[in-house]
Formats: structure tokens, C-alpha cells, sequence
């Protein structure tokens, strides 16, 4: 009978734990990896990656309680550690993993075949061999791109409106970016409005990008378009200081003109971090990278910095500013 009873008692015992352990598995809060290299810091996001935040916030997700985020950024702001940040977020075992622009989606790539990976602003995934098929990427990757051919021509017409008599329109990038396709998109968009262009690059890794305004200046650059690179985004403070400094309009990507630079036109932030935020979702809802495609966002907004204008000495015509998404005051 004592062994009877024993008996039950541990098949008891067997089933409570196991009922633990279950309910434990399905208290599993999933954890979401970013890998942000426009950051200077974890605990200081880039724009975008704060307006996915928002954004997985608008489908009902609470961090802490539905979600755990854990962001890396390169060490000190060096790209060759890129690789170390995105191997250590691969080592916390993430559901999924959110970058955004090529090189952290390559990074992120690069260190795992396993772990889901979404990327949004990306221009051509394809040229950047993340997926080989837009449609089907398959793996274990896929995102959004913001890819139009007709943006370069739109952004030139915009400052040829903003600057009277503009001539020369400078590209500043750094020497791996943006690629030699999107120089010659920029570059053709430029001669068929009758602009004449330079590309300005800055080393990566010591980029000096005081000797280049003094440099644009000496050409007299009568506007700089300022590329999305791993190297401008997080210096972009000193961009725009430089800028300012030497009376040089800009055109840069939305988070340079949140920080003071003069005007951004292109991709629609809010539009693309949202849609990245709803492939996050579905990947933690159980669908694979390889069944939801890449898909483009199309949506574009203008964003003028009027506090800027004035110190520059620039005057937007009132066409300018009635299409204006956003005017920074």
C-alpha cells in the first residue's frame, strides 16, 4: 500500500511540475534584438528605431510585458566592431532580429542563418546581397526597401526652388557609400535639370568632415545632398554645425533635419518604420522570413527647418511651404 501511495505521489508531483514548466514556456515574454549603428549608444536610439518602438506600441505591444528589447550599437562608434555587436546580439537568442539600412542588416546577416532578421530603409537588398529574390527572398531575412529611381530628380527640383541660381550640388558620403548606382542616379537627375556635381567623401574611419565644407565651399557648392551612410547619420550634429557654419543649404535624411539640418525629403519615416513594425509582429506571430516579401514603401514626405533658413539665410517660397509635411520652427 506505502508503495501505492508513493507511486501516485510522484506521478503527482511529475504532473504539477510539468504543468509548471508549461506555464513558465508560455510566460516566455520574446525578445527582440536590434542592432543600431546610428546610435552613439544603446540607451540613446537612433529616430528610427524609436519610432519602431512607438510603432510595435501602436499594435498592442507593452515592453516588459509582451516584449523585451535589447539593442547593440558598435563599440565607440567603430563600424569594424560592427560585426562584434551583431555576434553578441546573436548570442542573447533573440525571436527576432530589427536593423535598418544595409550595413547592420548585413551585419546581422552575416552572424546568424537561424534567427529571423527584419531590415527596413534599405535601398536595394538585392544589389546588397541580402536576399536573392525580392518576392521570395527565402532564409531567414527580409524588410522593406525605399528605393526610387525618381527621388534624386525630386530632391534637386526641390533646390532649385529653395536656392536662386544654383549651379553646383554637392553628394556627401563617405568612401564605401552610397554605392556607384545611386552616384550615377544622382548625377544624371543633376544634368537633366542643368546642375553641375561633386561627390565629397570622408574616410570611415577618421572622417574629416571640416576639410570637406572648406573643400565645397572653395568649389562655391551651392547645396550639399547629404547620403545615408553608417558614417553621417550618427556625426550628424557635426554636419549640420558645419553647415550652418558655412552658410551651405542641405538636404539630408529625416533625423539630420530633426537636429537642425535645413530641409529632407524622401521615404516617409513614420510609413516605413510602421510597416517594419507589422513584419516584427507577424514573424512573432509565427510567420517566416521567407514568406512575406520585400516590399517597398512609397510614401514620401518634406520636412523644412525654418530655425535653420534664418540662420543660413534662406527663404522658402510659399509653394515650398504649403507642401511641407512637417516645418520645423
Amino acid at each position: 500500500m506505502l508503495g501505492r501511495v508513493t507511486l501516485i505521489f510522484a506521478f503527482a508531483l511529475v504532473a504539477v511540475l510539468s504543468q509548471a514548466a508549461s506555464a513558465q514556456q508560455a510566460a516566455k515574454v520574446p525578445l527582440i534584438g536590434i542592432l543600431d549603428i546610428r546610435a552613439s549608444t544603446p540607451a540613446a536610439p537612433s529616430i528610427p528605431i524609436k519610432m519602431i518602438r512607438e510603432a510595435l506600441a501602436d499594435l498592442g505591444y507593452v515592453e516588459g510585458r509582451d516584449i523585451v528589447i535589447e539593442i547593440r550599437t558598435p563599440e565607440g562608434d567603430r563600424l569594424d566592431r560592427l560585426h562584434e555587436a551583431a555576434a553578441a546580439l546573436v548570442s542573447l537568442k533573440p525571436d527576432v532580429i530589427l536593423t535598418v539600412g544595409a550595413t547592420a542588416a548585413r551585419a546581422a546577416k552575416g552572424a546568424t542563418t537561424d534567427i529571423p532578421i527584419v531590415f527596413g530603409l534599405v535601398v536595394d537588398p538585392v544589389a546588397f546581397g541580402l536576399v536573392a529574390n525580392s518576392a521570395q527572398p527565402g532564409g531567414n531575412i527580409t524588410g522593406f526597401t525605399i528605393f526610387d529611381s525618381q527621388e534624386a530628380s525630386k530632391q534637386l527640383e526641390i533646390l532649385k526652388e529653395v536656392i536662386p541660381g544654383l549651379a553646383l550640388v554637392a553628394l556627401l558620403g563617405d568612401t564605401v557609400g552610397p554605392p556607384p548606382a545611386l552616384i550615377q542616379v544622382f548625377e544624371d537627375a543633376a544634368r537633366a535639370l542643368g546642375l553641375q556635381t561633386r561627390v565629397l567623401k570622408v574616410e570611415r574611419a577618421n572622417p574629416d568632415f571640416e576639410a570637406v565644407f572648406e573643400a565645397a565651399k572653395k568649389e562655391s557648392v551651392g547645396a550639399v545632398v547629404v547620403s545615408s551612410t553608417p558614417v553621417t547619420s550618427p556625426n550628424r550634429k557635426r554636419i549640420i554645425e558645419l553647415a550652418i557654419k558655412h552658410r551651405l543649404p542641405t538636404l539630408s535624411p529625416r533625423d539630420h533635419v530633426d537636429a537642425g539640418g535645413l530641409i529632407s525629403y524622401g521615404t516617409g519615416l513614420s510609413e516605413a518604420t510602421r510597416r517594419t513594425a507589422t513584419y516584427v509582429d507577424k514573424i512573432l506571430k509565427g510567420a517566416k522570413p521567407s514568406e512575406l516579401p520585400v516590399e517597398t514603401v512609397r510614401q514620401h514626405e518634406l520636412i523644412i527647418n525654418l530655425k535653420t533658413a534664418r540662420e543660413i539665410g534662406v527663404s522658402f517660397p510659399p509653394a515650398i511651404l504649403s507642401r511641407a509635411n512637417q516645418v520645423v520652427q
